[in-house]
C-alpha cells in the first residue's frame, strides 16, 4: 500500500508540474492516462500479495502457480502502461 501512495504522490506531482503548458483537453487525458496507469499498479500490486500468498517459503524459488501470477501481474501493469501512453500520444497529436 505504501509503494501505491508513493506512486499516486509522484504522478500527481508530475501532473502539476505538466499542466501549466498543456491545453485543457490534453490536462485531462493526461489525468485520465495516471489514473489507468495507478489503477494498473494497484491491481498488479494485488495479484502479486496473492502470489506470495501461493508459496509463503522465502527460500528463492517461486512454486509454478505463484510464477503464473507474478507473470500476469507484470502483464496487467505492462498493459496499463501501454494503454495510458496510447491515451497520452491521443491527447499530443494535433487532429489533422
Amino acid at each position: 500500500m505504501k509503494k501505491i501512495t508513493t506512486f499516486a504522490a509522484a504522478v500527481a506531482l508530475a501532473g502539476l508540474g505538466l499542466a501549466g503548458c498543456d491545453s485543457p483537453a490534453e490536462q485531462k487525458a493526461e489525468e485520465t492516462a495516471d489514473a489507468v496507469e495507478a489503477q494498473g499498479e494497484a491491481t498488479a500490486d494485488a495479484m502479486e500479495e496473492r502470489a506470495d500468498q501461493l508459496d509463503p517459503v522465502t527460500d528463492g524459488v517461486d512454486s509454478p502457480a505463484e510464477q503464473n501470477l507474478e507473470n500476469k501481474a507484470e502483464a496487467v501493469r505492462e498493459g496499463a502502461d501501454a494503454k495510458a501512453e496510447k491515451i497520452e500520444d491521443q491527447a499530443d497529436t494535433p487532429p489533422q
